[in-house]
């Protein structure tokens, strides 16, 4: 191989004796047309940085390729002119550190890329010169004339990139709140003794799970995984619906024959009392008002239908509950008011003793609904941890439901509600239990 002046092989031997492949001829050919248009230096170079990985190059590449793109000015990267740089080995290998055949191995992969070409000098050394304004009159060496044909090209596969990573993202997130749903449901089946498939539905599940990516990949199987959670998301509630309609069913029954049961021993007592009641008294009772009196105290309205007797019954059991529950509200109503957000805390928290570990895992909870910590801290120290906690409760479990569409905005309106005064959280949970019981 021909020697420079220190001795050392050079790399930019003649083409004649540089062993073509189409790569070479491919990158003379960018060569050519990155001669016919103009791109700054620094667009050109960040273009290509941002596709290195996926177009081949490592990190040893753009090494070299920095340290080539130093030696050229600004006017090298105008139309009709080529970036060429002459920079001799010895230089190269000081200021990368790389060894001869790494040199030669980065400079070769550049080319073959088409990110450089090769212009070589009959004698094969490298060389160049310029005028008195700085502009290259003769050289030859590495031509980084191929980065200006493909700039545009780069920005394009960029922007390509950039569409797919964002779509796998998003595929992943509705994979993850797919999974986590499945789990909670196959949980509260299996802990929950529920009739349902659920050994069946875990099987499926642990078969989707094994087939997640461990590594990137096209957005592609991500579209078909989604879809097959999905399926199975639909089959779990299902069954997990069919379960609880069912369970409900044979209570409703139960409670039926403990009413008649209940109701035949009153029409059937044990004992019959056959002596007469003797009412002992130095005042006058007339008979009209102690039957109105009387009726009044057990709470039946005189005239009024059986329908409305009923009503009034109603009322008055949850009147004389929600006297004894008091204003403060309870984990059990939280969670039985709230059935989305208990599924996930199970998911995420298991079982919730106190409302220690339900604040935690609500704030665990926040991001997902996009409730900010800024909004959640001012709720805070308005309100207090524990009527914070609930109220993000609540505002989850509405999210969910898609009855809040801003849980954000949501949880700041009832911190706004509570500095006037208006805030009464107990109505909205006692007022979810009742629609759920309708």
């Amino acid at each position: 191989m021909p020697q420079n002046s220190r001795g050392m092989s050079n790399i930019n031997q003649p083409s004649g004796w540089r062993k073509a492949t189409a790569g070479l001829a491919i990158s003379e050919q960018l060569a050519q047309a990155g001669e016919q248009v103009a791109f700054p230096k620094a667009r050109a170079f960040v273009a290509v940085k941002r596709v290195g990985a996926h177009i081949g190059l490592k990190a040893g590449d753009m090494m070299l390729l920095d340290t080539l793109g130093a030696f050229t000015q600004a006017q090298d990267w105008e139309e009709g002119r080529r970036p060429i740089v002459w920079a001799s080995n010895a230089y190269l290998m000081e200021q990368t550190g790389f060894s001869l055949s790494a040199l030669k191995r980065h400079a070769r992969r550049l080319a073959e890329i088409g990110v450089i070409s090769f212009k070589d000098s009959p004698n094969g050394k490298r060389w160049g010169r310029r005028d008195v304004d700085g502009v290259i009159i003769e050289a030859y060496g590495f031509d980084l004339s191929p980065l200006s044909a493909r700039v545009e090209e780069f920005e394009q596969l960029r922007a390509e990139l950039q569409a797919e990573r964002e779509l796998c993202q998003r595929l992943k997130r509705q994979i993850t709140v797919a999974r986590r749903m499945i789990r909670a449901r196959i949980e509260a089946g299996l802990s929950g003794a529920l009739s349902g498939p659920w050994t069946q539905l875990a099987g499926l599940f642990e078969d989707l799970l094994a087939r997640l990516p461990r590594r990137n990949e096209a957005s592609e199987r991500l579209v078909r995984l989604l879809a097959w959670f999905k399926e199975l998301q639909g089959r779990v509630e299902a069954a997990y619906l069919n379960a609880t309609q069912a369970d409900e069913a044979v209570e409703n029954t139960a409670e039926n024959i403990e009413q008649g049961t209940k109701k035949t021993q009153e029409l059937n007592p044990r004992e019959v009392i056959s002596e007469p009641h003797i009412l002992i008294t130095t005042q006058l009772h007339p008979v009209t008002c102690n039957r109105s009196e009387t009726e009044q105290a057990a709470g039946v309205v005189p005239n009024a239908s059986p329908e409305e007797q009923v009503d009034r019954e109603l009322e008055d059991w949850v009147a004389e509950t929600r006297k004894k529950r008091g204003a403060a509200l309870d984990l059990p109503t939280i969670m039985q008011a709230c059935p989305e957000f208990a599924s996930w805390a199970r998911s995420m928290g298991g079982y919730l003793k106190d409302w220690s570990d339900l604040h935690r895992v609500a704030g665990q909870l926040r991001p997902m609904i996009g409730v900010s910590e800024h909004a959640w801290n001012l709720a805070q120290d308005r309100l207090g941890p524990q009527i914070a906690t609930a109220a993000l409760v609540l505002t989850f479990d509405k999210h969910c439901a898609g009855e809040v569409a801003s849980p954000g905005g949501y949880l700041r309106g009832m911190v706004e509600k509570a500095g006037a005064g208006e805030l009464h959280l107990e109505r909205s949970f006692y007022g979810r239990l009742s629609g759920q019981a309708a």
